[in-house]
C-alpha cells in the first residue's frame, strides 16, 4: 500500500534499535495484487477531490465573510484534504514503484504525517460539523450569542495541535524498512496497542457521535414548523448520506485495524502469515479513505442542509 500505510495501519513508536530490527518484515508481503486498483483509486480521487477541494474552500471562504460559523469548520475540513491530496502523486509514483521509497526520507516522513493527521483531522471536523449544526437546530435560543466564529477557530486550532501532537513521533522513526515508506510488518505489541486505541478514540466515539447528532438533527427538523416537506427531506436522507459516506470510508479500515491489533496481541511471534492473507483486503479499505477528500465537498457544499446557520 501508499507509504502511510503502516502509518495509518498502527504508529511505530520505537523504543530502541533491537525492537526496530525484530520488526523489519514480513516476507512474501503481496504488494502487487492491488496495485492497479490503488492507483486508479488514487488518481481519480486527486483529479477530482483536488479542484472539488479548492472549490470548497472558497466558497466556505465566503461564508466566513459573512459570519457563517459552521463555515470555519468546512474551511479547515478542505484545507486538511488539499493538503492530504497534495501528497498523492507521491503515493501513486510509490506505488507503482511496487512500494520502494525512492524518495528522500524526510519526504516520506513529512508526506506520511500529512496522510495520518488527515484521517483523523477530517474525522473530528466532521464531528466539529455535526455537534455545531446540532447545537444550533435543537438548542437554537440557548447557544444564541455563544456560538461564534472565535469560538470554532479556537476548537479548530486546538484539534489540529492535538492531532499533530499525537502524531508527531514519526520525526523520529525509521521511515524506511527494506526500501518500504512506514511499512513494518508484523505490528508490535506497542502498535496492536495503538491501533486498538485508535479504533475506540478515532472512531468508534466519532462514529457515536455522529449517530446521535444527525438523529437529534433529523427529530428536531422533523417537528419543525418553519421548514418545508421538501425541506425535511432533504435534511433527512443527508442525515444518512453523512453517516453512510462516514461508514464506507472509514469503518472498514478501522475494523480491520482492530482484528489486526487484536491478532497481533494474541499471536505475537507468528502473525505474518495473516498480515499477508489481509494485506490486499487492509489496503484497498485504507484506499477507500480517500474517498473522503471527495465525498465531503459534495455533501457540505454542493448539497447543504437547508438549516446550517
Amino acid at each position: 500500500e501508499k507509504g502511510p500505510l503502516q502509518l495509518a495501519s498502527g504508529k511505530r513508536i520505537m523504543a530502541d534499535s533491537t525492537d526496530t530490527n525484530n520488526n523489519s518484515s514480513c516476507p512474501g508481503i503481496p504488494y502487487k495484487d492491488s496495485k492497479t486498483l490503488l492507483v486508479a483509486v488514487y488518481s481519480i480521487v486527486f483529479a477530482i477531490g483536488l479542484p472539488a477541494n479548492c472549490l470548497t474552500s472558497l466558497l466556505t471562504f465566503v461564508q466566513i465573510q459573512r459570519n457563517k460559523v459552521i463555515a470555519i469548520y468546512i474551511f479547515s475540513l478542505s484545507l486538511s484534504e488539499l493538503m492530504y491530496l497534495s501528497t498523492l502523486p507521491l503515493w501513486i509514483i510509490y506505488v507503482q514503484n511496487d512500494h520502494r521509497w525512492n524518495m528522500h526520507t524526510s519526504t516520506c516522513i513529512i508526506t506520511g504525517f500529512i496522510f495520518f493527521c488527515n484521517i483523523y483531522n477530517s474525522i473530528l471536523l466532521l464531528c466539529c460539523i455535526s455537534v455545531d449544526r446540532y447545537v444550533a437546530l435543537v438548542y437554537a435560543l440557548e447557544s444564541r450569542g455563544r456560538r461564534g466564529q472565535k469560538l470554532a477557530i479556537i476548537i479548530v486550532c486546538l484539534l489540529f495541535a492535538a492531532v499533530a501532537v499525537v502524531h508527531s513521533p514519526v520525526f523520529t522513526m525509521k521511515t524506511h524498512q527494506n526500501a518500504t515508506c512506514f511499512e513494518t510488518l508484523p505490528l508490535t505489541s506497542t502498535l496492536a496497542s495503538f491501533g486498538i486505541v485508535r479504533f475506540l478514540i478515532g472512531f468508534a466515539i466519532p462514529f457515536i457521535t455522529l449517530i446521535f447528532t444527525n438523529y437529534k438533527i433529523f427529530q428536531s427538523t422533523k417537528t419543525s414548523s418553519s421548514l418545508t416537506c421538501r425541506q425535511k427531506v432533504k435534511v433527512k436522507y443527508l442525515a444518512i448520506a453523512i453517516i453512510v459516506i462516514f461508514l464506507i470510508c472509514f469503518a472498514p479500515y478501522h475494523v480491520v485495524l482492530l482484528i489486526r491489533s487484536i491478532y497481533s496481541l494474541i499471536h505475537k511471534d507468528c502473525s505474518c502469515p495473516f498480515e499477508k492473507d489481509i494485506y490486499s483486503v487492509f489496503t484497498v479499505f485504507l484506499c477507500l479513505a480517500t474517498a473522503n477528500s471527495v465525498a465531503d465537498p459534495i455533501i457540505y457544499v454542493l448539497h447543504p442542509p437547508p438549516t446550517i446557520p
